[in-house]
């Protein structure tokens, strides 16, 4: 195999363009992550982030998050094209500061749910999960 020097170029060109993406995708999360909580510091006591292991398929991952007197909480796939999965907000009357849901994931990646509490401080929690079958691009 010849290899000519536009091969070369285009060789390193998709190098670098490939080493630049995993940092793009986690400046996405700290963003979301700052916007969320303006800034302030996040805590790690008083939020439960229940997440599977291993995920054999990632289009339906099963989550539950849980911060008794919390406000809202938001719920991040720190390796998704797009980090943000929701935000859920409680009332005044609500009998529990819990949320279950299915979330999509493209493959290994870091789950995270940032809780904002009712005296205005913010808790972190985060769990790494591995996916067999991606279901977001992968």
């Amino acid at each position: 195999m010849n290899l000519t020097r536009r091969d070369t170029i285009m060789m390193a060109m998709g190098t670098a363009v490939a080493a630049v993406l995993p940092f793009r995708v986690s400046a996405d999360t700290d963003a979301a992550i700052a916007a969320f909580t303006g800034g302030a510091e996040v805590g790690s006591e008083g939020i439960t982030l229940i997440a599977p292991e291993i995920a054999e398929n990632g289009n339906t991952v099963p989550i539950e998050v849980d911060a008794p007197g919390a406000e809202s909480i938001m719920v991040l796939a720190a390796g998704n094209p797009t980090p943000a999965v929701g935000t859920f907000t409680f009332g005044a009357l609500a009998g529990a500061q819990f949320a279950s849901t299915r979330i999509r994931l493209a493959g290994t990646q870091d789950v995270i749910a940032i809780a904002k509490m009712a005296d205005g401080s913010f808790v972190k929690a985060a769990s790494e999960v591995k996916v067999t079958i991606g279901g977001c691009g992968g």
